[in-house]
C-alpha cells in the first residue's frame, strides 16, 4: 500500500480555517470553537503541528505587518486593530494551549489505538493463517484418505476407481495445499502407486489365466459334445434328403441351419473375462497396454506349450484335444471382443505352433502302432478336434494333411491285418459247398457275396435248404472285403481330402488283398489237396472270385460317384484267372497221378508173337474211373472238357512213351497193334461219352505207328512229304521206335526178322541224321 501523503499548509488554508472558526470574521460576534476540534485533529492525525505552528505564525506575522500598514495608514484605526490583535492573540493562545491539550489527549488516544489496532490485525493475521492451517490440514486429511482408499480399492480389486482417485489427486486445482511438502510427497509418490495398481491388476491377470487354464478342458469338452451333437443331427437331416449328401460338417448349408452361436459354450460355463477386460482397460489408461498384450502373449505361449506331454500317450488324446479345444475358443473369444489388444496373427502364430506339435506328438506316438483301430480312435479324435475347431475360424488344411498320412499308415496296417485273416479263412476252407437250412440264411448270404445278377436270381428262387455253388472261404472272404471297405472308409469320412487318391488307394489295397492273400492262398492250398473234390470247389470258388471282382468294382464304382468320387479299378480278376488255369492244371495232375496207377498195371507183352483182338482190361477200369470222377465234378462243363482232354492227353502220351520210352528196349509190330487197338478202344468211350472231339489227342501216335506199319518211312525221310503228310510226326520219337522194332528184329534168330531188323536200324539212323536238332 503507497504510504499517504501528508497535507500541506499554507497560510491562505490557515486562514480559511480560522474563518470558518469567525477567529477573524470581524462580522461574527460569536466564536465557533466546533470546528477546531476536527482541525486539531488532522494536525494531529497527520503529525504537522510543528508545520502547523509554523504557518501559524508565518500568519500572526503577516497579519502583524497588513496591521503596521494599516496603522499607519490610519492610526486610530490601528489602535483599534491593536486591541483586536491583542484580543485575537489571547484567542490564539488559548487556541494554542486549547490545541496542545488535545495534541496530547489524541496523542495518547492515538497510541493506544494504533496499538489495539495492530493487536486486531495481529490476531486477524493470525486467525487468517489457523483457517488456512485448518483448510490445509483438511485438504490433507481428505488426500490422505484418498490415498488410504486407493490402497483398499486395489485390495477389492476396485482397480479403476483406484486409479481414477490418483488421477483426481494430480488434477487438483492449484491451492496452498499444492506448496506444501507433503502434497509434493504425494504427488511423487503417485508413479509408485500407479505401479502398486498395475502390479495388483497383473496378478489378478495371472490368477485369471490359472483359472482359465483350468476351466480350458470343461469348455473344450462342452464344444466337443456340441459338435457331436451337431454332427448327428446333420447325418441324420442328410440321410433324409438325398440333395444334402455331399454337404459335410461345416460346410455352407449346414451353417446356415446351424441356429446355435459359438459363444454358447462359454455362455453354459459362465466363464468371467472381467478380469482380463478390467487389465486391458487399466493398462490402456497407464499407457501401457504394449506391455500387457507382450505378457499376455508370453503367457499363453507358456500355458500351450505345457497343453502337451512329451511322449503323447494315445489314451490321453482325447482329454488333450478338449485342453487345445478350450484353449482357442477363449482364444477366439478375447480377439473378438477386445478390439486391438489381441490381434489375429498372434493366435495364429499360437495355432500354428500347437497344431505342428500336435500332428508330430501324434505321428510319435502311433510310430510302433501295429493295430489300425488304434489309428482309427486317433482320427476320429483329431476330426471332432479340426470340425470343433473349423467352426471357430482356424485354419486346418495342415491337419487334414496329417490325417491323410496318417489314412496312408492306417490302409497300410489295416491290410496287413485282413490279409492274415483271409490266409486264415483260405487255409481253414473245407472246400465244401456252402449249406444253409433257412431262407433267412439264405437271403443274409445273398446280400454279402457278389456274384452275377443272373445266379443270384437263380439262388434267391431256390429253396431252403440250400447247397450253394462256393465254399464257405468264399462267403467270409466277400464278408470280410465289405468290413474292410468300410472300415477303410470310415477313417476318411469328414476328412477334406482328394477322392481320386483315396480311390486309387482303395484299388490297390484290394488288389492286393485279392491277389496275394487270397488267390495266391488258394494257389498254396492246391499243391497241399489231394482230392479232385475240393481242387473243383477250389476252381468254382476262383471262377466266382473272378465275377466277385467286376460286380465289387461296379458297386463301389456307384457309391463313390453318388459321393463325387473316382472309379475304382480292380486287376484282381486276373490273378484269380491264373490260379484257376493253376487249379484246374491242378485237377489235371491228380488225374494223371491216378492214371499212372493204372498204367502200371497194364502189363503189355512187348514181343507178342499175335496181336490181340481185345483191348487190355485195365483200359476198362480207367475209362470207368476217368468218366465217373471228372463228371462228378461240380464244375463248369467248360472245365469238364479241360479235365478230360487233359487226362486224354496224357493216356495219348503214357501209350506213346510206351512205344519210344527207353524203358522198354524193344518190341514188335504185334505189341504196336494192340496199343492201336487200345486207341480205338479210347476213342470208341469217348464217342459214346459224347466227346469225339477228344480222338485227336491220339493223332500223333496214329501217325507215328502208321509210317512203321505202312512202310512209309523212306517218304518220311523226303522233306516235302514230312512237312504237309508227317508234320505231327516227332523224328526222334520215330526213331526211337525204329530202334526199338530193329533191337527185336536183331534179337529173332530167323533169317527174315533179321534182315528186317536191319532195315529198321538204317531207317532209324537216316531218320536221326536227317534232321538231329528239329522236333527231337
Amino acid at each position: 500500500m503507497p504510504p499517504r501523503r501528508r497535507p500541506q499548509f499554507t497560510q491562505d488554508s490557515v486562514e480559511q480555517q480560522l474563518q470558518q472558526i469567525h477567529l477573524l470574521d470581524q462580522a461574527s460576534s460569536s466564536e465557533n470553537l466546533e470546528q477546531l476540534a476536527p482541525i486539531i485533529k488532522q494536525i494531529h492525525t497527520s503529525r504537522q503541528q510543528d508545520a502547523y505552528l509554523r504557518t501559524l505564525q508565518s500568519l500572526i506575522d503577516s497579519k502583524d505587518a497588513e496591521i503596521e500598514k494599516i496603522c499607519g495608514d490610519n492610526y486610530q484605526d490601528f489602535i483599534s486593530s491593536v486591541s483586536t490583535l491583542f484580543t485575537v492573540k489571547s484567542y490564539t493562545q488559548n487556541l494554542r494551549d486549547k490545541i496542545g491539550s488535545l495534541d496530547s489527549s489524541v496523542s495518547q488516544l492515538g497510541r493506544g489505538l494504533a496499538e489495539k489496532k495492530r493487536a486486531l490485525l495481529q490476531s486477524k493475521k493470525t486467525a487468517t493463517n489457523l483457517d488456512e492451517a485448518i483448510d490445509s490440514l483438511q485438504a490433507s486429511l481428505r488426500i490422505l484418505d484418498v490415498v488410504d482408499r486407493v490402497g483398499e480399492m486395489v485390495k477389492e480389486g476396485k482397480y479403476w476407481s483406484a486409479l481414477r482417485s490418483l488421477e483426481d489427486i494430480q488434477s487438483m486445482p492449484q491451492s496452498l495445499l499444492s506448496q506444501t511438502p507433503l502434497f509434493q510427497h504425494i504427488l511423487m509418490s503417485l508413479p509408485s502407486l500407479r505401479g502398486q495398481i498395475k502390479d495388483a491388476v497383473t496378478a489378478a491377470t495371472k490368477q485369471w489365466l490359472l483359472e482359465i487354464r483350468n476351466l480350458t478342458g470343461e469348455v473344450g469338452k462342452l464344444a466337443l459334445d456340441a459338435m457331436e451333437i451337431r454332427t448327428r443331427r446333420w447325418r441324420s437331416r442328410r440321410e433324409r434328403d438325398p440333395m444334402l449328401r455331399m454337404s459335410r460338417v461345416g460346410s455352407a448349408v449346414e451353417t446356415v441351419s446351424y441356429e446355435t452361436t459359438d459363444d454358447m459354450v462359454l455362455e453354459t460355463l459362465k466363464v468371467d473375462f472381467k478380469p482380463l477386460y478390467q487389465s486391458i482397460h487399466i493398462y490402456t489408461a497407464l499407457d501401457s497396454l504394449d506391455e500387457l498384450r507382450r505378457s499376455y502373449q508370453a503367457d499363453r505361449k507358456a500355458q500351450s506349450d505345457l497343453i502337451l506331454p512329451t511322449p503323447l500317450q494315445l489314451t490321453s488324446l482325447v482329454p488333450l484335444t478338449e485342453q487345445i479345444i478350450g484353449f482357442f475358443i477363449i482364444e477366439s473369444h478375447v480377439l473378438q471382443t477386445t478390439g486391438s489388444f489381441r490381434s489375429k496373427p498372434e493366435v495364429e502364430e499360437l495355432w500354428d505352433a500347437l497344431a505342428a506339435r500336435l500332428t508330430e506328438a501324434v505321428d510319435g506316438a502311433l510310430r510302433n502302432e501295429t493295430d489300425p483301430d488304434s489309428y482309427l480312435r486317433a482320427k476320429e479324435a483329431l476330426m471332432a478336434f479340426i470340425l470343433t475347431l473349423e467352426a471357430y475360424q482356424y485354419s486346418t488344411p495342415s491337419l487334414h494333411a496329417s490325417i491323410l498320412r496318417l489314412f496312408e499308415k492306417y490302409a497300410t496296417l489295416l491290410e496287413r491285418q485282413f490279409s492274415k485273416r483271409f490266409k486264415d479263412i483260405v487255409l481253414q476252407d473245407d472246400y465244401q459247398p456252402m449249406h444253409v437250412d433257412k431262407p433267412t440264411e439264405k437271403d443274409a448270404v445273398l446280400k454279402v457275396v457278389w456274384i452275377s445278377s443272373a445266379e443270384q436270381a437263380e439262388l434267391a428262387s431256390a429253396p431252403a435248404p440250400l447247397n450253394f455253388p462256393w465254399s464257405q472261404s468264399f462267403y467270409l472272404c466277400c464278408e470280410d472285403i465289405r468290413n474292410f471297405v468300410q472300415r477303410f472308409y470310415q477313417f476318411i469320412e469328414g476328412v477334406s481330402q482328394h477322392h481320386r487318391n483315396v480311390d486309387e488307394l482303395l484299388s490297390k489295397s484290394l488288389d492286393t488283398i485279392l491277389s496275394r492273400h487270397v488267390s495266391d492262398s488258394y494257389g498254396d492250398n492246391l499243391t497241399k489237396t489231394s482230392t479232385l473234390s475240393q481242387t473243383a470247389q477250389i476252381i468254382t470258388n476262383l471262377e466266382h472270385f473272378e465275377v466277385a471282382c467286376v460286380e465289387l468294382e461296379r458297386s463301389l464304382t456307384s457309391i463313390r460317384s453318388a459321393q463325387r468320387g473316382g472309379t475304382i479299378r480292380l486287376t484282381a480278376a486276373s490273378a484269380f484267372g491264373k490260379t484257376q488255369t493253376r487249379a484246374l492244371a491242378r485237377i489235371t495232375a491228380l488225374i494223371n497221378s491216378k492214371l499212372d496207377d493204372f498204367f502200371g498195371l497194364s502189363e503189355y507183352d512187348w514181343t507178342p508173337s499175335a496181336p490181340e483182338d481185345a483191348p487190355s482190361m485195365y483200359l476198362y477200369e480207367l475209362i470207368n474211373w476217368l468218366t465217373t470222377v471228372v463228371d462228378a465234378l461240380q464244375i463248369r462243363d467248360a472245365y469238364k472238357d479241360v479235365a478230360y482232354r487233359g487226362a486224354t492227353a496224357y493216356i495219348a502220351q503214357c501209350l506213346m512213351d510206351f512205344l519210344t520210352d527207353r524203358n522198354i528196349p524193344m518190341l514188335n509190330e504185334n505189341a504196336i497193334a494192340n496199343i492201336l487197338l487200345d486207341v480205338d478202344f479210347l476213342e470208341e468211350q469217348f464217342r459214346g461219352a459224347g466227346r469225339e472231339n477228344l480222338g485227336a489227342l491220339f493223332t500223333e501216335l496214329r501217325s507215328t505207328t502208321s509210317i512203321v506199319l505202312s512202310e512209309k518211312v523212306a517218304e518220311f525221310l523226303v522233306p516235302a512229304r514230312r512237312q504237309t503228310t508227317f508234320a505231327d510226326i516227332k523224328p526222334k520219337k520215330l526213331a526211337a521206335l525204329l530202334e526199338k522194332l530193329a533191337r527185336y528184329g536183331g534179337s529173332c534168330r530167323d533169317q527174315l526178322s533179321r534182315e528186317k531188323g536191319e532195315r529198321r536200324r538204317k531207317e532209324a539212323d537216316a531218320v536221326g541224321r536227317l534232321f538231329p536238332g528239329e522236333n527231337r
